[in-house]
């Protein structure tokens, strides 16, 4: 074969890869498909013992430049809630209706680092939230003095994912079906040193809170569970 003919293939060929890999191109999003998701009136203020109250501390971990986050987030709510014992939750909740590669939702391991904590202690596990296995991811950020257990899971579609590769694979999956999956990250911290006590009590806040959602529209947090 001379080499103008095997550069020619070699052309064709990928001329070919490039017009697939458009027409693969997923372009349904599913965030168009439903009913719009609007957070500050899904999550409930007051429910099961738990109270929000007016603080800043929820909003010192900040997962990148406000205008980065504008861009990935359509919605985003930080609320901290307290109980009749005083303990505090940190409730974060960041949406985004494209899951994209460019565009989908920030792990708070990544994000935490980017704040100069010292992220350790990762651990993929399940909890068991109103009779179903709950899969979430466990961290621990460090700063100073400051050690802060924390609780998160994101939802890709009606899927729920823990991590890198599982928000990969997820979104893969709704990518060869055509379709832009949208995202729910969940994430629930406090302060407390004592880790198998600050789980207990986010596990615990998790419980109450899904509880507190009309079972139909549940689905908006922990997809199809």
């Amino acid at each position: 074969m001379n080499t103008w003919l095997r550069n020619g293939i070699l052309l064709l060929l990928m001329l070919a890869t490039s017009a697939l890999a458009v027409a693969m191109r997923p372009t349904q999003k599913i965030s168009e498909l439903g009913p719009k998701i609007e957070l500050e009136t899904l999550v409930p203020h007051r429910f099961s013992g738990w109270t929000e109250v007016e603080t800043t501390t929820a909003q010192i971990v900040d997962p990148g430049t406000q205008e980065m986050l504008n861009t990935i987030y359509s919605q985003m709510v930080s609320r901290t809630y307290i109980d009749s014992d005083g303990y505090r939750i940190m409730l974060s909740l960041a949406y985004g209706g494209d899951q994209s590669r460019d565009m989908q939702v920030h792990r708070p391991e990544v994000c935490y680092s980017s704040q100069g904590f010292r992220v350790g202690d990762q651990t993929k596990t399940g909890l068991s939230v109103q009779s179903h296995s709950l899969p979430v991811m466990q961290l621990v950020a460090t700063a100073g003095s400051r050690i802060e257990p924390i609780t998160y899971w994101i939802r890709v579609g009606d899927k729920l994912a823990r991590g890198n590769i599982e928000l990969g694979l997820s979104r893969i999956s709704y990518g060869m079906r055509g379709q832009i999956a949208d995202g729910l990250l969940v994430r629930v911290s406090s302060i407390d040193r004592d880790l198998p006590h600050a789980y207990k009590q986010q596990e615990r806040f998790i419980n109450d809170l899904i509880g507190a959602i009309p079972e139909g529209e549940r689905k908006a947090l922990i997809g199809k569970n």
